[in-house]
């Protein structure tokens, strides 16, 4: 994170990572089954569940960077501020800033 003084000087390098909107809609599914598998596990009670939580929200962001954005994804440098950067931007897509 040293090239970044802030989350605020490193969301809009996370945004231009996010650019094709087939990425950014891999990463809402992504963060969606995220909170869908959390409240899951504990409604059922079955805590080993969550090692789901990040297979399935990596694992939908990785295919949009992979296939569509064709870079690496910022979690591999920047790991604290691209986990923020995620719910931040599913934050944006529900309030309509971002568009997927």
């Amino acid at each position: 994170m040293s090239a970044f003084a802030s989350f605020r000087d490193f969301y809009p390098y996370y945004l231009n990572e996010h650019r094709d909107r087939r990425c950014r809609r891999l990463h809402f599914i992504g963060s969606s089954l995220v909170l869908l598998v959390v409240v899951l596990a504990f409604a059922s009670s079955r805590l080993a569940w969550l090692w789901l939580a990040p297979v399935v929200g990596y694992g939908f962001a990785w295919i949009g960077h992979f296939a569509f954005e064709k870079n690496r994804p910022a979690t591999f440098r920047h790991p604290l501020y691209s986990l923020m950067g995620d719910w931040a931007m599913y934050w944006d897509v529900l309030r309509g800033r971002v568009k997927i």
